[in-house]
This record gives structure tokens, sequence and C-alpha cells, in this order.
């Protein structure tokens, strides 16, 4: 199993030893990150009543046509939720390092690979909107989201055509990998169909540092 999984991994560790050092940090910073968010959200409604104010009908249609399209706003449709969890701690196996029992950024980032590949059209992870700027980090035994630290379970959601989504998640090589461990020491797996999600919009700051407008070379 080992072996299988260095070959999936292509020479990446499919899950790195993780810096514990860092947790409080994380933990301290998570309140901060929110407040931000929080001031973010309350500048974008300004600017959205400024824009309505100004009696430009298409211009107003267009921002909130980027907003949609950046994910900036709530969206609601079927889709599928996939659930990841750690092994029970009483799972100890013999010659079987600890950090491969957790779920790591790999693991969840592997399942919303596979269900952009699908044809999600808008996604969660724990109920924050993921977007072009959003990144996944391990620190410690916890997972950072736009800054706020999470432990698991770690749930996914993504709106798009359920049959579609699921035929690319059983098609998924690295989750095969993942579903070894599963039945071997425990590590949780759930995937269920959602007849109506509702996903919120990101609420955050996004920076952009290299970027080129659609439709622009």
């Amino acid at each position: 199993m080992i072996t299988v999984s260095a070959i999936n991994a292509r020479g990446t560790d499919l899950r790195p030893e993780r810096h514990t050092e860092l947790i409080d940090l994380v933990r301290s910073e998570a309140a901060r990150s929110q407040a931000l968010a929080e001031q973010v959200a309350a500048l974008r409604s300004e600017i959205d009543e400024l824009a309505a104010s100004t009696g430009d009908d298409a211009a107003v249609d267009d921002l909130a046509e980027l907003d949609r399209l950046a994910g900036l706003e709530p969206v609601a449709g079927p889709g599928v939720t996939v659930t990841l969890t750690d092994a029970p701690l009483s799972v100890d196996p013999p010659d079987v390092d600890g950090d491969l029992l957790v779920v790591h950024q790999q693991d969840i980032q592997a399942v919303v690979n596979v269900l952009w590949r699908g044809g999600a059209e808008a996604m969660t992870i724990q109920g924050q909107r993921v977007i072009s700027t959003t990144g996944i980090k391990c620190v410690g035994n916890t997972v950072v989201l736009h800054g706020v630290p999470y432990a698991p379970p770690y749930v996914i959601s993504a709106i798009g055509d359920s049959e579609a989504l699921e035929s690319a998640l059983d098609r998924s090589a690295y989750l095969d990998v993942y579903a070894d461990y599963v039945d071997a020491y425990g590590l949780g797996y759930e995937q269920r169909v959602e007849p109506e999600l509702r996903l919120a919009g990101f609420n955050g700051a996004s920076t952009l540092e290299w970027a080129t407008p659609a439709g622009v070379d």
C-alpha cells in the first residue's frame, strides 16, 4: 500500500510532516482574519450601494455578473458533498507513520480538483467559498483556509451535475489510494448527493499579484 501511495504521489509527499509550533500563531491570527473579512464585506456592500445609485443599470448588471463569476455571490443548486475525517485515535498500527492516518491538505485538494474537473460550478470547504485565490495549508493538526484554522471533519460541497461529479470522484486515482487507507485504518470518507445546496458567497479579501482580464492578451 505504501508503495502504491508513493507511485501515485509521483515524488511528492502525500502526507507531509506538520509544524505544530505554528498552531498558536495561526489561531491568534484567525480572529484578526475574521474581523478583516467582515470589514471587506461591509466595504463591498457600500460599493454595491454606490453602484446602484448611479442609475446605470448596465453597469450594475455587469458588476453583478462579475461578482457571480468571482464567487462573491451566494448560489444554490443540486450537487455533492464529500466529508473527510482522521482515523480514530484508537487506531495505531505498527510500522505505519501516524501522519498517514490523518487528513492532509493534499487529500482535500485532491477532492476539490476532482470536483472541478467533474464540472462543479461553485464550491465551499468548511462553509467557506472557494475562489481563484483560495489556498489550503496544513498547520499542526489543523487545516488553514483563508487564514482560519479548521479541525476535521472536513466538508467539501460542490454545486453541479451530481452524476458527473460522482463519476469524477469514482475515477480518481488519488482517491483510490485514499480508499485503501479508509479500508485498512479507518480514515473517514463520506460521499452523498445533495438535492439542494446553498453556498455562501466569499466575503473576504482577495489579493491578485498577477492577473490578465478575460479576453485580453
